[in-house]
């Protein structure tokens, strides 16, 4: 999955540098970074150390990058593709049941997305997404028998939608919201984020 983000985001760019005089709102490749809030909801999900009755929630600061490729369909309507990383800070999950304390640690997470939007006027977009997700999660267990650790990548989907606006040919600012299931049909892992990303057009 890595690799298929950083071939996206590379074709991206070297399109974008190819055809940068051509830049225009919400049509071709750009790039951009993104921060804002995020929420992981843990119920019993499964683990590499077994399921793990986790029971709750954690609200934090995410940011990361993006790149992607936009095509203007008809003058009022835009498809298209993106890929991302993000990060989270001070985002661990903690459950202390008296018998041992799990810890659930996100450590980034990989988007490969599809998005269509309307064009409410030349300048401003409202957009819906959808596509894939993909989390590099730590589990660790401490109890009287000591600490164990194991990570593992979790597979999910997302949905989301958000409205951006063209600041210039080349310069937009966008807000978006996500919900993402990472329980891989097991337990309960489920991800919302209000994200606010600034993005180059090529």
């Amino acid at each position: 999955m890595k690799r298929i983000v950083t071939s996206v985001a590379a074709l991206a760019l070297a399109t974008g540098l190819a055809t940068a005089a051509s830049a225009e709102p919400f049509n071709g490749p750009y790039v951009g970074a993104q921060a804002g809030w995020n929420q992981d909801d843990l119920g019993t999900p499964s683990t590499p150390l077994g399921d793990r009755a986790v029971d709750r929630s954690r609200d934090s600061a995410s940011g990361g990058v993006f790149a992607g490729y936009d095509y203007k369909v008809s003058p009022r309507f835009v498809l298209g593709a993106e890929a991302g990383v993000q990060f989270g800070a001070d985002d661990s999950i903690v459950r202390d049941n008296g018998a041992a304390r799990i810890t659930i640690d996100p450590k980034r997470s990989l988007d490969l997305t599809a998005r269509a939007g309307y064009l409410m006027t030349d300048n401003t977009m409202l957009y819906a997404r959808g596509g894939y997700t993909n989390a590099r999660v730590q589990t660790s267990v401490e109890n009287a028998g000591g600490i164990r650790s194991a990570s593992a990548n979790r597979d999910g989907w997302l949905v989301g939608g958000g409205i951006e606006h063209a600041l210039s040919d080349n310069v937009s600012a966008r807000a978006e919201y996500r919900y993402s299931d990472l329980s891989e049909g097991d337990g309960k892992f489920d991800r919302h984020q209000a994200l606010f990303g600034i993005a180059y057009r090529f």
